[in-house]
């Protein structure tokens, strides 16, 4: 254990910061609310800021510059940078930094900047509140990429200004226009910055926590729709964390990810390119792998044991095999279709091999419902 004297400096602007805001936020916004109270406008500008910040930090921070998951036009990239100023996360060159050392270290008591096997308060703040790793403030090797985007690189050079005019500028100048500054400030500057600090947080403590893990065990990153909704799709972490160069987090229709949402968006406005997307036999087969492993850890100790694990792992590879034949017909139909070639042929193919697998799904079911 660390005594006081051992632990790291504080980093007192850090400390400042969140303890302001937070006592700020949970004090003068309920008292403005009760004596004076907020108007729709004060409330939509609220919003509108919450997901601009927001969606800046994910679409923005993560999946285009920490990620690279796909490229954006520099209209979109500068408003990015505003609004990663707006959110008050440090600037892009630096959030990316910390968070690809995250993704190759992940867990790493040592290594990883906000590892979740600390526990939540560090993962959460703690660990922006000390110099546990100095280093952090002016190592930026694992970002040459990004110095050579000069957005980036304007941002970073005068962050210190974009955050207080996007922080006290912006919602005071709305408020101006409104009628009412003091409003607005609380409403749509303190109490947004707050709201959107700790949903972003939450990601690197509780989606390392709270959630399911349909993908990978390998590491702490969880699967969680509630997180999700608070941090515009961001909560579907595990399969952030095996495919995390996927521009989508959320990768059914149903999945609420407006991260996802926006990237795509963008692409059908020519603002957005070069998407990239995990290829969906890659992702059944980690599912299927999931599975696997959960059964087998269900069958130990059992009295028929051997027998279940013989017919478990025949199922598994029936299965995997169809998998990888139908996408592979599926892939092979796509490209005949892109080249106008005749599908004639190939269409049955892909329908059979469907079948096949839905079949094979349904013993896979079978096998492992009698491991339970």
């Amino acid at each position: 254990m660390e005594t006081i004297m051992n632990k790291p400096p504080i980093i007192w602007l850090n400390l400042s910061l969140f303890v302001l805001t937070l006592g700020g936020a949970i004090t003068l916004v309920p008292w403005r609310a009760i004596t004076h109270g907020f108007d729709a406008v004060e409330w939509v500008a609220f919003v509108v800021l919450v997901f601009y910040s927001g969606l800046s930090i994910t679409a923005g921070y993560h999946r285009l510059w920490s990620h690279k998951a796909y490229k954006a036009n520099a209209v979109v990239r500068f408003f990015y940078a505003l609004g990663g100023a707006l959110a008050l996360q440090n600037s892009a060159l630096h959030w990316s930094s910390d968070h690809r050392v995250h993704h190759k270290h992940v867990d790493n008591n040592d290594k990883d900047p906000y590892s979740a096997n600390m526990g939540f308060w560090y993962s959460h703040i703690g660990w922006m509140l000390r110099e546990y790793q100095a280093h952090r403030y002016h190592d930026y090797n694992n970002v040459r990429d990004l110095q050579n985007d000069t957005i980036v690189m304007w941002q970073h050079k005068h962050y210190l200004l974009l955050t207080i005019l996007m922080n006290v500028g912006l919602p005071a100048l709305l408020g101006w226009f409104h009628g009412d500054v003091l409003s607005m400030l609380l409403l749509a500057g303190l109490a947004r910055l707050v709201l959107v600090h700790h949903c972003t947080f939450f990601i690197n403590s509780l989606a390392h926590i709270w959630g399911s893990q349909p993908y990978t065990d390998k590491n702490t990153a969880r699967d969680n729709p509630l997180l999700a909704f608070l941090t515009y799709g961001e909560g579907y972490h595990n399969f952030h964390h095996i495919f995390e160069n996927d521009y989508r987090n959320g990768i059914h229709w149903w999945d609420y990810d407006p991260t996802k949402w926006l990237i795509k968006g963008l692409s059908w406005c020519g603002l957005a390119g070069d998407l990239r997307k995990v290829p969906q036999e890659r992702i059944e087969s980690a599912k299927l792998q999931m599975q696997l492993k959960r059964s087998q850890h269900r069958i130990a100790g059992h009295k028929d044991a051997e027998e279940l694990l013989e017919s478990l792992q025949l199922e598994y590879e029936r299965l995997k095999q169809q998998l990888l034949a139908y996408y592979e017909a599926k892939k092979e139909l796509l490209e005949a279709r892109r080249a106008e070639l005749c599908v004639k042929e190939l269409s049955p193919k892909v329908a059979e091999l469907k079948n096949r697998l839905r079949l094979a799904q349904q013993n896979w079911a079978s096998v492992t419902a009698a491991c339970r």
